[in-house]
């Protein structure tokens, strides 16, 4: 007779918590900062700041930190994928979306990574898969469509932004997958951060105005808070909490994220929260759980 079954760790469940709580309040937290300073010094900054809290942690853990030669190609590839393609597009996607919509948008990411594991992986999708797909893209019509067409077609840049930079991560998820990058896991986002915030910061160097000297308080703690804690600690919490809880669980706290982030966007931003945002917030999470789904 098999024993009960083992209760969830504890300290797991408080990473995993402690991981969407800090990624869903980012997104409240960049449409604030986007407000002092433009989007490439504001994912050029707090992405430096996150590689120097990486590379810390990365040091005081003796992680092996070089690279075999043959991993660099895939090394550079997924680094643009997951991280230049990511965090530039889903924050120019702010610039047209309320914190809210660029939150349900770019969080699709389960949904795109089914039709990518097809493409790259040959894995078929399931009917409940691709009912999620259904889903999650009624759930993104209702959102944008729902005030009226013309006021979808104001938002049509910002969510195809917000979709191609999740279409975009989900690509990279999925090739490394298929061709694991056999590096430590906090070397291994030091580097995918490292090299992918490049392009960032050498573009805000060639096309943004220094605006570092006008930022508020507000924005320097906004700044802190989006490299520091989001970007570095919570990337490690993250790790953590994958060593200690099964990998189906983890996943699915991972929706706790857009409803953080919606629900920050209206206490802080003052952001509205209708039946529109409620149902399509539903609709999405609920396809993105069928699509994330074994």
């Amino acid at each position: 007779m098999a024993g009960p079954a083992p209760r969830p760790d504890a300290t797991g469940l408080a990473l995993l918590v402690a991981t969407t709580i800090g990624w869903g309040l980012n997104w409240p937290a960049m449409k604030l900062l986007l407000a002092e300073l433009p989007v490439l010094s504001t994912r050029a900054a707090g992405g430096a700041l996150g590689f120097l809290v990486l590379l810390a942690v990365a040091l005081a853990r003796r992680e092996r930190l070089a690279v075999p030669r043959a991993t660099w190609p895939l090394l550079g590839v997924v680094s643009l994928l997951n991280v230049t393609a990511w965090m530039g597009l889903a924050s120019f996607s702010l610039l047209w979306l309320s914190a809210a919509e660029a939150t349900i948008v770019c969080y699709t990411m389960p949904v795109w990574a089914v039709l990518m594991a097809w493409a790259v992986l040959g894995e078929r999708p399931r009917p409940a898969r691709l009912a999620g797909l259904a889903m999650a893209m009624s759930g993104l019509l209702l959102l944008v469509l729902g005030q009226g067409v013309a006021v979808g077609l104001d938002k049509l840049p910002g969510v195809a932004l917000g979709l191609g930079s999740a279409v975009l991560f989900s690509l990279g998820t999925v090739l490394t997958k298929r061709w694991p990058l056999g590096l430590p896991p906090t070397a291994g986002v030091v580097w995918q951060i490292g090299i992918g915030i490049a392009p960032l910061a050498l573009l805000a160097l060639l096309l943004d105005r220094p605006g570092f000297g006008a930022l508020s308080v507000q924005g320097w703690l906004l700044l802190a808070y989006g490299g520091v804690f989001a970007l570095g600690l919570c990337y490690l919490s993250w790790f953590a909490a994958l060593q200690r809880l099964p990998a189906s669980l983890a996943s699915l706290g991972t929706l706790l994220t857009p409803m953080v982030g919606v629900a920050g966007a209206a206490l802080v931003l003052g952001e509205p929260f209708g039946w529109r945002q409620a149902v399509a917030l539903g609709l999405t999470l609920a396809g993105v759980a069928l699509a994330a789904r074994g």
